[in-house]
């Protein structure tokens, strides 16, 4: 199992960051922290370019050199894995009605583009085996398990999605995948080991726990937490034991700056362009 083996070497590791003395100046850290790789993760595509969770939003995070795209996965009602980010289609399509009542036919009918500009008419809610199947090689793909309650069995229909593209395979961390409901990565963790998995953490002002994070560790490799709650502190604290973080979601790029100085080892953002690394 993930990390059991070392689990008990974590104590060691985060008490020997607590009380070691740094030798590094302010400076030195600084440049430390820039020179690492940081990935530059489209939020549910480039976004703020082209209408969210479409093929041509994952077109332009290609072509804007993102290492990798998010994106949100549902099932539709007759069990087809659908890339949409909210529960209902009213927002993003010119449909009505909650994703899990309508079967794959139904909405793949819908126009998932005009709301965002006209020049994007006839962008279709695409499936996840569409996506994979189109970017495998491309570009990296972290792939959002959407409010899992509503959809029993989807972790292992993703699983078997992977599997079926032998994309279940470590390669450079191509495919990750995460959902605000730990329990469900717990639940794919197990199903699939060798995929890695975040637990996305919403803004809470307790922070997070060394408790939480001793528990995450069990089963995930990332904590990818609002980028409101991130300091250096929070990001060491997560590196101590043994995850990486993506915070959420960059939207100007002083936020970017700011997560890039804090430490952070990925920046979800909607618009690329935007997170300057050199």
């Amino acid at each position: 199992m993930k990390k059991f083996a070392s689990i008990l070497m974590i104590a060691l590791v985060f008490t020997t960051y607590l009380f070691s003395g740094s030798t590094a100046s302010a400076d030195e850290m600084v440049t430390m922290k820039e020179k690492k790789q940081v990935l530059n993760i489209a939020h549910r595509g480039a976004s703020g370019y082209a209408p969210e969770n479409t093929m041509a939003a994952f077109d332009k995070a290609v072509e804007m050199k993102a290492d990798m795209f998010e994106l949100d996965v549902q099932m539709s009602k007759d069990g087809k894995l659908v890339v949409i980010h909210d529960t209902t289609v009213d927002r993003t399509t010119d449909g009505t009605g909650n994703v899990r009542d309508l079967t794959y036919e139904e909405l793949k009918k819908l126009d998932a583009g005009s709301w965002f500009n006209e020049e994007f008419a006839g962008e279709k809610i695409p499936t996840l085996g569409e996506v994979l199947d189109a970017y495998r090689g491309k570009i990296g793909i972290l792939i959002e398990v959407k409010s899992p309650s509503l959809y029993p069995g989807i972790e292992q229909k993703i699983a078997d999605e992977l599997i079926e593209r032998n994309l279940h395979k470590p390669a450079n961390e191509k495919i990750i995948v995460q959902s605000f409901n730990h329990e469900s990565m717990a639940k794919f963790h197990h199903l699939l080991p060798s995929v890695p998995v975040g637990v996305l953490v919403g803004y809470s002002p307790d922070g997070i726990s060394d408790e939480q994070l001793m528990d995450f560790a069990s089963y995930a490799d990332y904590v990818n937490p609002s980028k409101s709650m991130v300091t250096s502190e929070l990001v060491d604290r997560i590196h101590a034991f043994g995850m990486k973080t993506h915070p959420w979601t960059v939207r100007d790029r002083n936020s970017a700056d700011f997560l890039l100085q804090a430490g952070v080892d990925g920046i979800i953002t909607d618009y690329p362009d935007y997170v300057d690394f050199d």
